[in-house]
């Protein structure tokens, strides 16, 4: 059936996202260093992230220390860090539901009750996604805002890190596993009536079939 090919895939797709959305909100790239003038050999390199901001020294050298308190970061950050662990913990959340209802598992055998559970763990994804999502595209066009501000100095601009872009990548794989599941759910895809087998033919006591079965 279609459904049987849909669930693993959109299951994987899930899974990859979940693992993207993680190591998004951990890395601290989500703001880097915006190189303004024509020599960018520079003596360090700032980065911020939601949960610390590191410098980068020309020689390689890292020095990173945590955010001391919420209430001190920009209003962008603290929504991006609710909603992102929001987001992480919604996928994780999918991920149980969809194990749950799949075909492959006999944690439920009522077939209309795991499609519906394998739709809820779908839709779980896609709003996993979205609550991703809010938070990259704030932050992406708060940094383009003020690249493009003449009264914010060229210290002080940033440009769009790795972090939000591989969040992008989180929130799409999100989004396409969550829409495949749903669609292994319905009806169509799992097959609009179960597969009924014929019972087997007793045999008479002198080793033919008995007479009852013809016609």
């Amino acid at each position: 059936m279609l459904a049987a090919c849909l669930e693993p895939l959109g299951l994987a797709l899930g899974l990859a996202g979940s693992l993207l959305v993680m190591v998004a909100c951990a890395l601290p790239t989500w703001k880097v260093t915006a190189f303004m003038d024509s020599n960018i050999v520079v003596a360090q390199s700032a980065w911020e992230g939601l949960w610390m901001s590191c410098v980068v020294q020309s020689t390689g050298q890292m020095q990173c220390k945590v955010h001391d308190s919420v209430l001190a970061l920009a209003r962008d950050l603290q929504t991006a860090r609710a909603l992102t662990v929001a987001s992480a913990t919604l996928a994780v959340a999918a991920l149980a539901v969809t194990v749950a209802g799949a075909q492959c598992t006999t944690c439920i055998s009522h077939e209309q009750l795991k499609a519906r559970v394998v739709n809820a763990g779908g839709v779980l994804y896609i709003v996993s996604a979205l609550c991703v999502l809010v938070p990259l595209c704030w932050m992406a066009n708060n940094i383009i805002v003020d690249f493009h501000d003449p009264r914010v100095p060229p210290p002080k601009k940033r440009e769009i890190g790795a972090a939000i872009y591989i969040g992008w990548a989180a929130c799409a794989l999100l989004m396409l596993g969550g829409a495949l599941l749903c669609c292994a759910s319905l009806r169509g895809a799992r097959g609009a009536y179960p597969i009924m087998y014929a019972p087997t033919k007793s045999l008479a006591s002198g080793g033919d079939f008995d007479k009852k079965h013809y016609v």
